[in-house]
């Protein structure tokens, strides 16, 4: 366990914003900042990363499950995420990153 997994109390998307550097090729930060303004920049970053992250849970836990089940398919899998997505934001929380 990493220092950080000691320390981290949050949940994704919860917790004080805390500043970490980013480096991004020059096209896709401009890309960025032409969609959302540079005002945005840091909130549009922040929703595409939680966004990866609920994601990468969702894919452990359905590899997980075809691990232990067999193969879960296309259709199951798309309201797998249907529903993941409906109860984490009813509670409007995510679970940490495993």
């Amino acid at each position: 366990m990493s220092e950080y997994e000691a320390e981290a109390s949050y949940s994704i998307g919860e917790g004080p914003a805390t500043r970490v550097s980013l480096s991004l090729p020059e096209g896709t930060a401009e890309a960025i900042r032409l969609r959302v303004g540079k005002r945005e920049f840091s909130a549009f970053i922040t929703a595409a990363v939680e966004r990866e992250l609920r994601g990468q849970i969702l894919d452990e836990y359905l590899a997980d499950y075809e691990r232990r089940k067999g193969p879960v398919s296309a259709k199951a899998q798309e309201r797998a995420r249907r529903v993941f997505d409906e109860v984490f934001a009813e509670d409007g929380q995510w679970p940490a990153a495993s």
